[in-house]
């Protein structure tokens, strides 16, 4: 209520200094925003306003929205509650388990259970996954906190971390360096 309050007060203030718009000077300037069409044989003219353009569009596309989106689902509504109807309670055969979107009343709600939601028993067990994914991840951490505090102890360990290098190129390049070495002759 404050905010259409808020957004009328523009209106109530031009409503109230109004009178003093309408002076002697101001009718003859509304007069002269007339535009005279053609000669003095009649009454030809056009009054010139702003343009109106932008409430009009808002007005045609308000409308259009309005009949593309709401009236089929209304009417989908009426169809769901007049000729489908509200389910009835019956007894459940034995060796017969029913679906999850089978508890739900309204046949707009049955359609949401079975088509767009998840059901409950869904929603629980990704939760459980989602727990058993943060203990993994808890023992892992742990475990790499036990790693970093035995290589802390024993110093000569080698670390995770550390990615051993191919021998074979080690050898080549050293055995390269020493040929150099010897034909420099230091």
């Amino acid at each position: 209520m404050v905010g259409w309050s808020r957004l009328l007060l523009p209106a109530a203030q031009f409503a109230k200094n109004g009178a003093v718009l309408l002076t002697p000077a101001t009718r003859n300037a509304l007069q002269q925003q007339l535009r005279r069409m053609g000669s003095d044989h009649g009454h030809h003219h056009m009054t010139i306003k702003p343009s109106r353009f932008q409430w009009d569009k808002f007005k045609d596309l308000l409308h259009f929205y309005v009949m593309i989106g709401v009236l089929p689902i209304t009417a989908l509504v009426l169809y769901a509650n007049i000729f489908v109807g509200p389910s009835q309670l019956a007894e459940i055969p034995e060796d017969y388990e029913p679906k999850h979107w089978e508890y739900e009343k309204n046949p707009i709600s049955r359609f949401i259970a079975r088509y767009i939601l998840t059901s409950q028993q869904q929603e629980y067990e990704k939760a459980l996954h989602n727990i058993f994914e943060e203990n993994e991840k808890a023992q892992i951490r742990l475990l790499e906190e036990k790693i970093r505090k035995k290589m802390s102890e024993r110093n000569d360990y080698q670390a995770y971390y550390y990615r051993p290098s191919v021998a074979k190129y080690h050898r080549i390049s050293k055995e390269a360096a020493d040929e150099l070495e010897a034909l420099r002759g230091d």
